[in-house]
């Protein structure tokens, strides 16, 4: 076998589960399922003995749950780790935790038909895998996971919060990054509006979650809100966000339209609807870690229209795709480390 296949370690309590995962990777010529496992206690002692690449964890689990086990992992032996994870409103609640406490990515668990849907999804599940194996995985302390959301305000500067708007696109690894930028912003901040690639049931979830430990106000967008200071506007999973001029303001609009950059919703469609309508000038707009291309041209065009434009630098995405692209289209400006994104804007809207 060739020594570059992504080694894989598959943690899930259903033999079921087990032998599926393990049919549709090793149908990948670039993975190789090297075990399974089918608790946290065995999976322990063969990621000791085999030292995979990749694991794919179950949240679900008799002795000790996944996210308890995935907890431990991340402190003690950082490694890249893809959910799997129930498409319910419990399963996006715990699966946006996995993600705070340093999982890579997710896979989405139908909840009928699941040999079927799975197999429609196999390419999604490899190309995750794939992608986890390539990216970055920092050590999380005791802290860091014991705190699912810290508030840490800056409170050097207060923010100007009129006639600006804050655009952010993220992607695998956005959960974290967004927690980390949108908790450490003030109470006074200009409108936020984010696209973030997610299903639906799992925006409501995170909008809950940064709702509930930010110093803002963040909504899952609805269609037709006005777009207020102080307020974060998430776009609902399987919606493009945009934005409209209503009277002398700004409303969102909610979009079911076809994929656009390959996503729904779409960083383009965000970053071109702001272009469109807002005045430009007044635009900074915040491309961050990713998969992909979507929201480089998007952000090229803001730039060019003399929007202020940053990209999260690589040194601190977990996977340096989107802003990488942007980059090398001239869209950003600045880069910026993850740690400094929230200074940054509070510096340009102070």
């Amino acid at each position: 076998m060739s020594n570059d296949k992504v080694r894989v370690l598959i943690v899930d309590d259903s033999a079921f589960m087990r032998h599926l995962l393990k049919e549709i990777l090793n149908n990948d010529p670039m993975i190789e399922v090297i075990d399974t496992a089918s608790d946290a206690l065995i999976a322990r002692q063969k990621i000791k003995n085999l030292n995979p690449d990749v694991l794919t964890l179950n949240i679900e689990m008799p002795n000790m749950n996944g996210l308890d086990f995935l907890e431990r992992l991340m402190a003690l032996r950082p490694m890249p780790v893809v959910m799997i994870s129930s498409l319910t409103e419990h399963g996006a609640q715990e699966t946006i935790r996995a993600l705070e406490l340093g999982a890579i990515d997710y896979v989405a668990k139908p909840n009928r038909n699941l040999e079927e849907a799975m197999t429609a999804i196999s390419q999604e599940i490899c190309e995750k895998v794939k992608t986890a194996a390539a990216a970055r995985v920092r050590a999380r302390t005791q802290h860091q996971t014991s705190t699912p959301l810290n508030n840490i305000i800056q409170p050097m500067l207060r923010m100007v919060t009129n006639n600006r708007f804050i655009l952010i696109g993220s992607s695998t690894g956005g959960v974290e990054a967004l927690t980390e930028v949108i908790c450490r912003l003030p109470d006074t901040c200009p409108p936020i509006l984010v696209t973030q690639h997610m299903p639906e049931k799992f925006t409501a979830s995170f909008a809950a979650r940064l709702d509930k430990s930010s110093q803002l106000t963040v909504h899952e967008a609805s269609d037709g809100q006005i777009i207020q200071p102080n307020n974060v506007y998430l776009a609902p999973g399987g919606y493009h966000l945009g934005i409209r001029k209503s009277g002398n303001g700004y409303v969102t609009i909610i979009n079911d339209g076809c994929l656009v950059s390959g996503h729904k919703p779409s960083v383009d469609f965000l970053f071109n609807s702001a272009a469109n309508v807002l005045p430009v000038k007044q635009i900074i707009a915040v491309i961050m870690t990713g998969m992909g291309r979507d929201g480089a041209e998007g952000l090229k065009n803001l730039c060019d229209l003399g929007a202020t434009t940053l990209g999260q630098n690589e040194a601190s995405c977990v996977v340096y795709g989107m802003p990488r692209a942007a980059k090398e289209l001239g869209a950003v400006q600045k880069e910026v480390h993850l740690n400094e994104i929230s200074t940054t804007l509070m510096q340009l809207c102070s």
